[in-house]
């Protein structure tokens, strides 16, 4: 693949085809992501999604116009950042979702997983997975009135499940049942998009802390989180966990 010589505007990032990002899903966090990735000069984007856009999406997925729903969104997608992209970037799509049966051929030759998913499921999907990999992961989520970005090293220590230990019993509230406002989105996607570079640049890095933007008071939390002994994932003696589809029970993980 080809890449760029550098990166636009991120002082002592390299561009090239050894710098790669998977952003898994292409909602409304992933949307200002890919925009400030490609427009960065990341060497290699990929993105996966097998949804299509639907009009209730447009106010917060803003790669997207009226002329493209009922239209898969990667299609939309590709031409936009084509068009924002970088010199150089290669912007790849792979129309399926993030499951146990294709999380390890999704994460072939990438350097950070961005999860910009809507469920629990998958989140955790990612986070094992990446762990399994060797995978630096950055999570970003969004819900009501709340963004939250998280990035966690191959390694762990802290990882996602030092933070929520599995997936939580019941319906967890997502954008489908809690609602979500687009701004909230955008800062979730800022978040999750400077947290991939910072691990891209090298240096000083992000890893196992929560920041929590709070889009009622404008306030930005930040709070460091400490590896939880007898974390299944990464904790000292751990068995790494295998990727059975019954584990992430959730319609979004469905083999």
């Amino acid at each position: 693949m080809n890449g760029v010589s550098g990166v636009s505007g991120v002082s002592g990032v390299s561009g090239g085809s050894s710098e790669s990002v998977l952003v898994v899903g292409a909602g409304g966090v992933a949307h200002p992501a890919l925009i400030a990735l490609a427009s960065a000069g990341v060497g290699r984007i990929v993105v996966c999604d097998d949804d299509k856009v639907e009009r209730s999406n447009l106010h917060r997925q803003i790669l997207f116009s009226e002329a493209d729903v009922g239209d898969p969104k990667l299609d939309a997608v590709a031409e936009r950042l084509a068009v924002i992209a970088a010199p150089g970037v290669v912007i790849e799509t792979r129309a399926t979702r993030f499951l146990p049966s294709t999380a390890l051929d999704l994460l072939e030759g990438i350097s950070v997983v961005l999860d910009a998913c809507d469920n629990f499921a998958t989140r955790f999907l990612v986070a094992d997975a990446a762990h399994r990999a060797g995978v630096a992961s950055v999570h970003g989520a969004a819900v009501r009135w709340t963004a939250t970005a998280m990035a966690s090293s191959a390694a762990g220590k802290p990882c996602y499940r030092c933070l929520f230990e599995d997936l939580p019993e019941g319906d967890a509230p997502d954008c489908a049942t809690a609602g979500v406002t687009g701004p909230v989105c955008g800062i979730a996607g800022g978040l999750a998009a400077d947290l991939c570079l910072r691990i891209l640049r090298g240096g000083p890095l992000p890893y196992g802390i929560v920041t929590t933007y709070d889009g009622l008071t404008d306030h930005l939390r930040v709070v460091r989180v400490r590896p939880r002994p007898g974390c299944e994932l990464c904790a000292e003696g751990a068995t790494l966990p295998d990727l059975a589809a019954h584990r992430y029970a959730g319609p979004a993980c469905e083999a």
